[in-house]
């Protein structure tokens, strides 16, 4: 009676319970692969030949671009002047789009700021040490002898023969287009007529003169 009446029941249900069991674990086992190959797929496509396609046609467009509007986009990391710790400090990013002209005009202003806060930095020094011309020796050092020259006449006439070797330096320091003479390098205002024994230097020489300029320069503004 057992036999016969309840173990093909049990059975049944075994085999049914196992049957359900085992294509719920396919069922699974399936849709962890198609999960993980869409992974897989995902990431290989951020790696795929089709995003390096996208990049060579916008470089291309770029050149296209250049040429057709005549934009330069040139490499100043090799200049003169770029060194340790700051390399090629730009960060106004003037030389982003900038050409070898533009480069050239803020170098002109560079060296010319430079040479003339080096100037300052030894005008300062030699009158904050007591150092005075004849006649001067009331006046004060640092920006108190704005004040203290305007309250004189002679005062005054001295402040007007500044101003005047102001305008002279404006005109003299500069590359003089008109004269059969060209220019070594930016900065070069010697114009053929000064000359103090560059020309017999090496260009090793000349290089490691000019970067002693600049960062003299630098420091002094």
């Amino acid at each position: 009676l057992l036999s016969t009446s309840i173990v093909p029941p049990l059975l049944s249900l075994n085999l049914q319970y196992f049957i359900s069991y085992f294509l719920n674990n396919i069922i699974q086992f399936t849709m962890m692969k198609i999960a993980v190959l869409a992974a897989l797929a995902g990431s290989a496509v951020a790696f795929a030949p089709a995003q390096q396609a996208r990049t060579s046609t916008a470089v291309s467009a770029t050149e296209a671009q250049k040429e057709f509007f005549g934009i330069t986009t040139m490499d100043f990391s090799k200049e003169l002047g770029v060194q340790p710790p700051l390399g090629l400090w730009d960060p106004l990013g003037l030389l982003k789009d900038g050409d070898q002209s533009t480069f050239d005009d803020l170098r002109e202003k560079e060296i010319k700021h430079g040479r003339v806060s080096m100037l300052a930095v030894v005008g300062y020094l030699t009158t904050a040490a007591g150092v005075r011309f004849p006649g001067a020796g009331d006046i004060p050092d640092g920006l108190a002898s704005w004040g203290a020259l305007l309250n004189t006449q002679d005062g005054r006439n001295v402040l007007t023969q500044m101003g005047a070797f102001f305008v002279i330096a404006e005109i003299v320091n500069r590359d003089a287009h008109w004269l059969d003479n060209k220019a070594e390098f930016v900065g070069d205002y010697r114009n053929g007529a000064l000359d103090f024994g560059w020309d017999k230097w090496s260009d090793t020489q000349k290089m490691k003169k000019r970067s002693i300029e600049l960062n003299n320069g630098r420091a002094a503004m």
